[in-house]
């Protein structure tokens, strides 16, 4: 059982973490979209890797498919072109690797 928590409330962490970050980047790119907006592209970029991942394996195959579908749901969100939807989700990679650096919430000892 408290595996099953640890696991939900990292999974939560690290959900808030890429939404906070999603919404800054796509603030500073001028969406003007909310918080909630935010939430469901990392909601949405969530379950598309996982299932990209678990159907096609962790290759470069799974990774490019699931990021074409992320783009989508980028551009349906915030309502963007393929290149701003493009430029938000390269920027959004490395900040949130280098946030994975300083705040590593899904490994490490307790």
């Amino acid at each position: 059982m408290a595996t099953v928590v640890f696991t939900l409330l990292t999974f939560i962490v690290a959900l808030v973490i890429s939404a906070v970050i999603i919404y800054y980047i796509a603030k500073f790119f001028g969406a003007k979209d909310s918080l909630t907006t935010a939430l469901y592209a990392a909601l949405i970029g969530t379950a598309v890797y996982t299932v990209f991942y678990a159907v096609l394996g962790t290759g470069l195959i799974a990774a490019f498919v699931a990021g074409i579908v992320w783009l989508l749901a980028l551009q349906k969100l915030y309502s963007i072109g393929w290149f701003r939807a493009l430029v938000i989700a390269f920027v959004v990679w490395i900040v949130t690797t280098l946030a994975g650096y300083f705040l590593p919430v899904l490994t490490g000892p307790l």
